[in-house]
């Protein structure tokens, strides 16, 4: 049995996230030379029309990858979201940063590492990148209007942070880091740049052991 087949027992969306990860998957693995539709309708086992039914052309295709990865990344943040305490959620969500990185790493370099030569999204794909960021930024806010952090804005807290997440989990995700000290350099890390702004120094998150 094909993806294909198997995705149609469930429905358009599980045949749509089929194609996708064929897609993604032949592009890392072979690069952007083999994200053609006739070879992804191979991979997946279905027709052409129906990947062009579903996408368009190979654009289409492109920006539906940079869709897709932000829209797991954005439900692996908000589900990482559920303790009460805002500071306990700005740090449960740099750790769900890492662990999207690394459960979807091919996804994440369509998304932050420029998998896809010459793909410029469209302001709708924009805005869907804007609406995950737009979950750290509360989190930091809801810290501030709780006095957890003070001596900075929340768009300055927010992009140092994302900043430092963004390198440390690159990085990780390049080899460069040893895996078996990879998880307390993340958490030092975050927990060094929310340092500086503690209400409370007591505050400061200990790495796991």
């Amino acid at each position: 049995m094909t993806a294909y087949s198997e995705a149609q027992q469930v429905g358009q969306e599980a045949v749509r996230a089929a194609i996708l990860d064929a897609a993604i998957h032949l592009l890392v693995t072979e690069g952007p030379g083999a994200l053609t539709v006739r070879r992804i309708s191979g991979e997946v086992g279905c027709s052409t029309k129906v990947i062009y039914t579903l996408f368009g052309a190979k654009e289409g295709l492109a920006e539906a990858l940079w869709l897709e990865g932000f829209a797991r990344f954005e439900r692996a943040l908000l589900a990482a979201r559920a303790d009460a305490d805002p500071l306990t959620r700005l740090s449960e969500c740099g750790i769900a940063y890492r662990a999207y990185a690394l459960a979807e790493p091919d996804y994440y370099r369509v998304m932050f590492q420029g998998a896809l030569p010459g793909f410029v999204p469209s302001p709708a794909a924009m805005a869907a990148a804007r609406r995950a960021f737009a979950i750290l930024y509360a989190d930091v806010e809801a810290c501030l209007e709780a006095g957890r952090l003070r001596g900075g804005t929340a768009q300055e807290i927010a992009d140092l942070l994302w900043m430092a997440a963004h390198g440390a989990t690159s990085l990780e995700l390049s080899g460069h880091i040893d895996p078996a000290e990879a998880e307390r350099r993340f958490v030092t890390l975050c927990a060094s740049v929310l340092c500086p702004f503690l209400s409370d120094p007591s505050d400061e998150r200990t790495p796991p052991p």
